[in-house]
């Protein structure tokens, strides 16, 4: 668990950085992700769903899914989700902006960490980060599960 934990958060340093820039720059950013293959090379990917202003939700099925598909076919063996939420912070009633992002490893490590941020006059400030169980989107049917 100790190698699937240490690349996912080789990826999450990937990913958090260029959601905080588009974050600084726009204001909100599309959901985008990158996934690390069997040498440890990573790759960004990004979703196109043929429209301009796709809902964020078509976008992280399209990249679920291609992640699914690049799992199974043993192309990657961890995958990083990035997309714009809004939740509850932990122990509290407050809800919050945050980048969440999707971590998951061939090795059945899977979870979802939040960053909560407030952004002022282009700056983006980051609150205390927190995690929940990830639900293995991408690797789950490699060790044995059926998907039905």
């Amino acid at each position: 668990m100790n190698r699937a934990k240490s690349e996912a958060e080789e990826l999450l340093n990937v990913v958090l950085p260029f959601a905080e820039e588009l974050l600084a720059r726009h204001g909100e950013f599309f959901p985008f992700g990158a996934a690390m293959n069997h040498l440890g090379g990573i790759s960004h990917q990004a979703a196109y769903s043929g429209t301009e202003q796709p809902p964020s939700s078509e976008l992280i099925d399209l990249l679920r899914s291609a992640f699914r598909s690049a799992g199974r076919s043993g192309e990657c063996r961890a995958t990083a989700l990035a997309y714009d939420v809004r939740t509850q912070l932990p122990g509290s009633e407050t809800k919050s902006d945050a980048v969440a992002v999707e971590l998951d490893h061939i090795d059945s490590y899977s979870v979802v960490t939040y960053f909560p941020y407030v952004l002022t006059n282009g700056a983006v400030e980051f609150g205390s980060a927190f995690a929940r169980a990830g639900e293995n989107n991408v690797f789950d049917s490699r060790h044995g599960h059926s998907d039905a």
